[in-house]
């Protein structure tokens, strides 16, 4: 994976310019500017603070397989609580859901 392509990508996905992804990111856009011009991927503190602006995580910035549907961090609280349910709360949880015609 290219990285400089992959931030080309989400940067894009949302419509923003260089001085948008530098603000989000709060890093200085000449960072940016630099990154691209050498064709350097950015050091790790940096990845993170873009990851940060796209709302994603390392893990889901280098994920490949597009078709993989990624976990908000409300889907993660959920599934965390929904672990620490004893099983029968569980059946009754997901029977809840389940009957649920509203979802």
């Amino acid at each position: 994976m290219n990285v400089i392509t992959r931030i080309r990508q989400l940067k894009n996905e949302r419509g923003w310019t260089d001085y948008r992804l530098a603000m989000e990111a709060m890093i200085p856009q000449s960072t940016i500017a630099s990154m691209y011009e050498r064709n350097t991927p950015p050091k790790l503190d940096i990845l993170e603070n873009l990851c940060h602006a796209f709302g994603i995580t390392l893990a889901q910035f280098f994920l490949e397989d597009e078709t993989m549907e990624l976990v908000t961090e409300d889907e993660k609280l959920l599934l965390e609580y929904f672990r620490r349910l004893p099983a029968k709360k569980r059946k009754a949880l997901l029977s809840l859901l389940s009957d649920n015609d509203s979802l």
